[in-house]
């Protein structure tokens, strides 16, 4: 029998295949290395808190992290010095201006915030070592761990980056003159562009994004990387200053804590729900990858991400499961034996509250666990269910449908109209759990009724 259906998989899927066809956008040549890139390539990798795991299309491809490295090498200067300190070296305003701007604040050479191409070296500097070759293995070890899996460098975009780093030399030498940078500007560079040489996939970015939205918590891994409160420091940062002169506008469209790369590579966190990274070469003016923005523009408003839409949870999503169910209908004796003897279950499994991304993906999961491996009975028991977002209804309405595709029967209990409307009409609905199952067995009966 095919596998239950997974939602999220099939909704990216969908995504990726409209968006995969935009054009546009020009694949970053200033490093000769990243002009080979296919602008065709496109991935897509979610990671949701419980440590699930999606993808679409070239999510497995690899490529160098670039830009991307920052927010979490920022992270480990923060957790290396503070947040006092950590300020006083590198500040946190959007500068308004290109990713390799000379962004330095007049009088004291401070670069303007960690995610433009100054401020990351000064942060790659503030990283504790003994010596450069230290500071790189740490800054390896780093992102491995909030990966989840042992990294590794592209030696050849390391060579490209470091034979065509002029213009990231000339910033480094600027801070030392300035008094904002006290390392030899030339060793902090090289350790600079082996960061941005680190090799990932769109599915390790995803774990890594996830690990922020989980407050520094590995969901796949369970180890605990950063703390909750350098975690929010972090995404803050993200969500400011991450989308280089762009960000302010990201933040109105969409909403969630960003940074993007100029391999293609470009992540989100969704604190408390997922991180999602996305893979597509060509970028647009602002140095973002040109899929992945409109990517995530949609899945924004879709699943109603945006920061400033915050539900508020108070109680579990899933109420009960129940992988055997009867009703309390009275059955005559050749009916009850019929039933008996017919061997098919009924599962059932209970939700309440509102169902957005998270809440759902909770749902799908637990009727994943409980359906049955022959057709049977499938009843999703809503009544306690208060709203359905637009993304997740689509999510409900696909699951459903594929169930009654597998041959079992579906019915669904609800309280609320607007459910069934925003659903759809897969499946049997019902008033109550009671008569969703009754519906069930009645339909067992017809198909094999009792014996006379």
């Amino acid at each position: 029998m095919r596998q239950f259906m997974d939602p999220v998989t099939e909704s990216l899927s969908e995504l990726h295949e409209r968006i995969g066809a935009l054009r546009g956008g020009e694949v970053a040549s200033y490093i000769p290395k990243l002009a080979q890139a296919d602008p065709d390539d496109f991935g897509i990798a979610l990671t949701s808190m419980a440590g699930h795991r999606y993808q679409a299309g070239k999510a497995d491809a690899h490529f160098s992290i670039q830009s991307v490295s920052k927010p979490f090498v920022y992270a480990l200067a923060l957790t290396d010095l503070g947040p006092d300190e950590m300020l006083r070296r590198v500040g946190a305003e959007p500068s308004g201006e290109a990713f390799n701007a000379i962004s330095l604040e007049p009088g004291t050479g401070r670069p303007a915030n960690p995610m433009v191409n100054a401020g990351a070296i000064a942060t790659t500097a503030l990283v504790k070592a003994a010596d450069p070759e230290e500071r790189s293995a740490r800054i390896l070890d780093w992102l491995s761990a909030f990966a989840g899996r042992r990294l590794d460098h592209d030696e050849e975009v390391y060579a490209s980056e470091a034979a065509s780093g002029d213009r990231n030399r000339a910033l480094a030498y600027l801070m030392r003159s300035a008094g904002s940078l006290d390392d030899d500007p030339y060793s902090v560079t090289d350790t600079y562009f082996r960061q941005c040489a680190v090799r990932v996939t769109a599915a390790d970015l995803a774990v890594m994004a996830a690990t922020l939205a989980k407050g520094g918590l590995n969901p796949c891994t369970g180890e605990r990387v950063v703390t909750q409160d350098v975690a929010v420091r972090t995404l803050a940062i993200m969500a400011t200053c991450g989308m280089y002169d762009g960000a302010g506008q990201w933040l109105l469209n969409v909403g969630l804590p960003a940074k993007s790369g100029v391999a293609g590579g470009l992540i989100a966190a969704s604190p408390g729900r997922f991180g999602v990274a996305l893979y597509s070469p060509p970028l647009d003016a602002e140095g973002n990858s040109v899929r992945g923005v409109a990517a995530l523009t949609e899945m924004s408003e879709r699943f109603a991400l945006h920061l400033m839409h915050a539900p508020v949870h108070l109680t579990a999503t899933v109420t009960d499961t129940v992988h055997a169910a009867r009703s309390s209908r009275v059955r005559d004796p050749g009916q009850a034996a019929a039933l008996d003897r017919d061997g098919r279950r009924i599962a059932v499994v209970g939700a309440q509250g509102d169902l957005e991304f998270t809440e759902t993906e909770q749902l799908l999961n637990a009727v994943a666990h409980v359906v049955p491996a022959d057709p049977g009975g499938v009843v999703l028991d809503l009544t306690a269910v208060t709203a359905v977002g637009a993304g997740p209804a689509t999510m409900l309405a696909a699951t459903l449908a594929d169930l009654e595709h597998r041959g079992h029967q579906v019915a669904v209990a609800v309280q609320q109209p607007f459910l069934k409307d925003a659903v759809g009409h897969p499946g049997r609905w019902t008033d109550t759990r009671d008569d969703a199952v009754a519906w069930c067995e009645d339909r067992f009966l017809t198909e094999r009724p009792a014996a006379s």
